[in-house]
């Protein structure tokens, strides 16, 4: 979300909101101007949809994904 979006989190007010609402007993709120992404899909298929947009590494047979040298990657050389 952009910066001048507000975030709050609000306890359920009302017995029968929380036993029959089916949201359980907070609620994420939002206010004020500015654009808020939601991502709704379970984060395993997330990453499976936009593997498909990465580069390909590697010839026949291969996996794909990134040639990474974790040793690097934290400063191990």
């Amino acid at each position: 979300m952009e910066s001048t979006v507000d975030f709050d989190v609000t306890m359920v007010k009302g017995f029968k909101n929380i036993l029959l609402g089916g949201e359980g007993l907070f609620l994420a709120s939002l206010r004020g101007p500015g654009k808020v992404w939601l991502q709704t899909m379970p984060m395993s298929k997330l990453a499976r949809k936009i593997a498909q947009f990465m580069p390909q590494v590697g010839g026949k047979g291969s996996s794909g994904g990134f040639n990474v040298n974790v040793g690097q990657l934290l400063g191990g050389g």
